[in-house]
């Protein structure tokens, strides 16, 4: 039997490649496009634009900024701490992009204007429309922790378990 590894590195290495894509859109956009500028893209399909969101997903909750880089901090902790139980590579993804995002986004709530630990996350994706007129505006971040998020779920309703064991198939061999 082959010997099974932690899959750390992946998570870890997922997240940063998830995190600098975060960062280096987000400069691109901060350097190029004035706020509230629209730039059509694929025929309308997508627009770019520059956008600063204080609240949550969504531009939800705008006066709690400091409780949602709180939940991100929280997140990025337990994220980490159950890297080395780690044995299955889907969990390892989706909490490689969960990770990716929550920090690429806490970075900004850190760093960016009005202040510390308020600071507005920088949006730019919109579809359909300009100025998230048809669904809001989001960034690779939103992107990976929504994708990290659904692949989780997915992985739970299949009762895949962080080690790569199934939950009804270790249930089964139980009752037996």
């Amino acid at each position: 039997m082959p010997v099974r590894r932690p899959r750390t590195r992946l998570l870890l290495a997922l997240a940063a490649v998830i995190l600098l894509a975060d960062l280096a859109t987000k400069l691109l956009v901060v350097a190029s496009i004035a706020p509230g500028e629209n730039i059509r893209v694929l025929g309308g399909l997508l627009y770019l634009t520059h956008l600063r969101n204080v609240g949550a997903a969504f531009s939800f909750a705008e006066g709690f900024t400091i409780l949602f880089t709180v939940i991100a901090v929280a997140v990025a902790v337990v994220i980490v701490r159950t890297a080395r139980r780690l044995y299955s590579t889907g969990w390892a993804i989706s909490l490689g992009l969960v990770l990716g995002g929550a920090v690429g986004n806490l970075l900004d709530r850190i760093f960016r204007d009005p202040g510390f630990l308020r600071g507005g996350v920088v949006d730019f994706l919109s579809v359909f429309g300009p100025d998230g007129r048809v669904w809001p505006v989001f960034n690779v971040a939103d992107s990976a922790i929504v994708c990290g998020g659904v692949l989780g779920a997915l992985l739970a309703l299949r009762g895949i378990d962080f080690d790569g064991s199934r939950t009804g198939a270790r249930s089964t061999a139980e009752t037996s």
